[in-house]
């Protein structure tokens, strides 16, 4: 066998390997932190009644985080008895296991209002990962639930609970897990993610957390991890928590909270900040080496608070305070069109958008040729207090959580 016979076949040997050990995660919003749901075949239209209700559940306790869902797992946080629980379901419905991370969030004065779970876990392989609102961060196994490392990050790491507690969805890449403990000297760390020990350290600005779960971009010469805090977008280098870029966030208000994930794509990253705080929607170019930033445009009219957005082809869209589906060009950011409906979390799946608004109901929406148009919707009629949590899709699944409630819903339309 030739020189040139032997290194094909050790490249190819290498690429099986490689493929064999890539990391299979499970997160907030999606397989790219985006909205984006890869999900084929799924209903063009819902019954007048909505779609079907496969399973529902009341035993994931208080709160408003979203679930993920694992090829045979569904895993959420919950609070019962002051306590927060990682609970794990089969996808039927029934509870497999439950694992406590400490003291729940519970807040003071206004912010009493909304206590319990705040995090989406994330699953890497056979580990789940998942915060409180106070700010623990563990790791457990998957199949049993046993934990395996805990850092509490405010008595720890010096870490700082702000005014409506943690609610960072834990961010994974490779062996190091990223978390913003908001303090004057761990501002935002990296920890091995099967010990939980320190990697490094970054003071960054030393500014308070916000809601934001951060997102990692992967440039041929760095990653760059990206968050929001209470005044600043931020880029640090992932390797060492060297502060490369920023961009102050303007009008801030001491209860604004930035929760929406940035997006990145071909060279450019998107954010949309809070209702009345900040920059509105903002079009960044991030250089080729990823150590500065330059402003293409904002939009100061689009603000969401938290209910994310989505990026497809050419266009932005998310809810606004004025009860309006906007749509913005990328180009310009101006306002291509907007469609009647309540302020809330939207996704999308298979060409749609599904809008989970603040009053409670659940929208199914096509976008096309420059236009709105509302397909289908249902109201939920199960859970309790604000309908704040994010929808999730997993093999035909529409998953909504209710408060305390968590409800399965089939969209798949070979199986209707």
């Amino acid at each position: 066998m030739s020189n040139i016979q032997l290194l094909s076949v050790f490249v190819f040997v290498l690429f099986v390997v490689n493929q064999g050990y890539a990391q299979k995660t499970v997160q907030w919003r999606g397989e790219n932190r985006d909205g984006i749901y890869h999900e084929p075949n799924l209903l063009k239209k819902w019954p007048e009644k909505g779609p079907a209700l496969e399973w529902f559940t009341e035993e994931i306790g208080a709160g408003y985080a979203a679930p993920v869902v694992t090829k045979d797992k569904l895993l959420i946080n919950g609070e019962a008895d002051s306590t927060s629980y990682l609970f794990a379901f089969d996808l039927k419905g029934k509870l497999l296991w439950k694992a406590a991370n400490g003291k729940e969030y519970y807040g003071k004065g206004f912010a009493a209002s909304f206590p319990g779970s705040r995090a989406t876990p994330t699953v890497v392989d056979d580990l789940v990962y998942t915060s409180s609102g106070r700010g623990r961060l563990a790791g457990y196994e998957l199949a049993t639930g046993k934990e395996k490392w805990a850092v509490d990050m405010v008595p720890e790491m010096g870490g700082v609970e702000n005014m409506f507690g943690y609610a960072e969805s834990p961010l994974i890449d490779g062996d190091k897990i990223y978390f913003m403990a908001g303090g004057l000297v761990n501002n935002v760390v990296a920890l091995d993610r099967f010990s939980g020990k320190i990697v490094w350290s970054s003071k960054a600005f030393g500014d308070s957390t916000s809601f934001c779960s951060p997102m990692m971009i992967t440039l041929p010469s760095r990653k760059i991890f990206v968050a929001i805090s209470h005044h600043y977008i931020f880029g640090l280098d992932a390797k060492n928590g060297e502060m490369l870029w920023s961009q102050k966030l303007e009008n801030f208000k001491l209860e604004g909270e930035h929760c929406n994930t940035p997006i990145y794509a071909d060279g450019f990253i998107y954010y949309i900040v809070s209702d009345g705080n900040g920059n509105g929607a903002v079009k960044l170019a991030l250089s080729p080496d990823g150590k500065t930033i330059k402003e293409v445009w904002r939009n100061v009219n689009v603000t969401n608070a938290m209910g994310g957005f989505i990026k497809s082809g050419d266009h932005l869209f998310t809810t606004v305070k004025k009860k309006r589906l906007v749509c913005i060009d990328t180009t310009t950011g101006s306002v291509v069109d907007s469609l009647g409906v309540n302020k809330g979390s939207l996704i999308y799946a298979d060409d749609l958008f599904y809008c989970y608004n603040e009053t409670g109901e659940v929208k199914l929406i096509n976008f096309g040729n420059n236009k709105f148009n509302e397909i289908s919707k249902f109201r939920l009629e199960k859970g309790t207090k604000e309908h704040f949590s994010h929808p999730v899709i997993a093999n035909g699944i529409l998953y909504i959580r209710h408060g305390n409630t968590l409800m399965a819903y089939d969209i798949h339309g070979k199986r209707l």
